[in-house]
């Protein structure tokens, strides 16, 4: 999904950049929570990838639809066995599986992780591709998982969003969007370019910490005093 394609934006996106919260005070916001972040749990990926585009690639596929609680100390088992596509490929699917459980659906994303690796060495030379469309053409790869690897794994410009950033660029007041493809594109448009590779890290452990997605934590919140609270219902 491309801004290029069209000499006006869409309706809707146009829409979504007007929302009440300027750049400049997204700015604000995003500096506050980089003095907190360091105090809060880290992110899977941020702790387990050690920029490291493989090892972020894998650590992300295994996180879906799974808890960081139990992402981790998979990730850290199977990086025991493999860091490597090629090492990666030569395990037994069975390996793969017994490392990662229990991660959600851990035998259908052990039959991935191989595919992916396969990929890799035939496609791109064992290495990982830095380029988005590249990324979107192995199995199991959105555009979650490919903005985190160009962003983290590769330290490049891109905006990753899961649904910690979609839900809390909303209740900030950011954007007015109903899905996360359209968060990315709205937050490409408003969001200076200066913040995109730290946003994701940010605002996952903001989410996981602090704003979550029911009772979030308003009174210990360290950009209360900027949030729209938009949606919310029941803070603490």
């Amino acid at each position: 999904m491309a801004l290029a394609t069209r000499s006006r934006p869409p309706r809707w996106l146009r829409a979504a950049v007007r929302a009440p919260m300027p750049p400049a005070a997204i700015g604000r916001v995003v500096r506050r929570l980089r003095g907190h972040v360091k105090t809060w749990r880290p992110t899977v990926v941020a702790e387990t990838g050690r920029r490291d585009p493989f090892r972020v690639l894998i650590a992300c596929l295994l996180s879906l639809r799974t808890q960081d609680t139990t992402t981790g100390p998979a990730a850290a088992r199977l990086f025991r066995l493999a860091d490597t596509p090629a090492a990666m490929r030569r395990l037994p699917p069975r390996t793969i599986e017994r490392a990662i459980f229990p991660v959600g659906f851990y035998r259908t994303k052990a039959r991935v992780l191989r595919e992916v690796s396969r990929d890799l060495l035939a496609r791109f030379g064992g290495r990982v591709p830095d380029d988005l469309d590249a990324l979107l053409s192995l199995k199991g790869v959105g555009r979650k998982t490919a903005n985190l690897v160009v962003t983290v794994g590769f330290a490049k410009p891109g905006i990753c969003v899961d649904t910690h950033v979609h839900r809390i660029s909303n209740r900030l007041g950011f954007v007015r969007t109903r899905a996360p493809e359209q968060t990315e594109l709205a937050l490409r448009a408003k969001l200076p370019a200066r913040y995109w590779i730290q946003f994701n890290d940010l605002l996952v452990a903001f989410g996981q910490n602090v704003c979550r997605p029911i009772g979030p934590r308003c009174s210990t919140c360290p950009v209360a005093d900027l949030c729209l609270r938009v949606g919310v219902t029941a803070p603490r």
